[in-house]
């Protein structure tokens, strides 16, 4: 009886060194960058759409992060709409700290960003916004990231950060539209 029982023990203890060997496996083997966009249809001509997600202190607006940690602190540097300008934060567990730089600017078409992000975890990635005119009034945003993992969370963070930011981006483009559907005055809310 006491060998039925070490050999389940035995089994189990093998189970359990298999599946700890096989993530250490994959995190070499699986490719350590990742990528992910989302689209959404705006009924908006492209001009105010782009207008409006062209300065980051909008994106709290529409953005999920911000109703994940309303407390959440933030810092804007320089001048917001142009190159250069950061927006920082820091925020709960959830929402963690970091900062997103505009780096390029494609007047009424996109808007390239780098991302650095301190806390759960150090890693820089890059997202964009592009705007394309659809009809006269309305307009496809797209909201995309990418990034490389560069340590042995890369298992975790590549299997989670597409799936994560893809739930993000589902959840906020819709928020972006209700915005411009929701603005009866015909301006966007500041």
């Amino acid at each position: 009886m006491a060998s039925k029982a070490f050999r389940i023990i035995k089994f189990i203890a093998l189970l359990i060194i298999g599946f700890i060997a096989f993530i250490f496996v994959a995190a070499f083997i699986v490719s350590n960058e990742f990528e992910t966009e989302r689209s959404i249809v705006i009924d908006r001509p492209v001009d105010e759409v782009f207008d409006y997600i062209l300065y980051l202190e909008n994106q709290f607006n529409y953005s999920v992060w911000g109703a994940m940690d309303p407390d959440m602190r933030q810092e804007f540097r320089g001048m917001d709409g142009t190159v250069g300008f950061v927006s920082a934060w820091e925020g709960n567990e959830e929402v963690g700290s970091g900062e997103q730089e505009i780096i390029a600017i494609a007047e009424g078409e996109r808007i390239d960003y780098e991302l650095r992000f301190f806390e759960p975890f150090e890693s820089t990635s890059y997202a964009f916004m592009s705007t394309e005119s659809v009809s006269e009034n309305k307009t496809r945003v797209t909201w995309g990231m990418w990034g490389i993992c560069a340590n042995i969370k890369s298992f975790y963070v590549v299997f989670y950060v597409p799936v994560g930011y893809r739930r993000v981006f589902w959840q906020s483009l819709p928020s972006l539209s209700g915005i411009a559907l929701d603005s009866m005055t015909g301006e966007w809310p500041a």
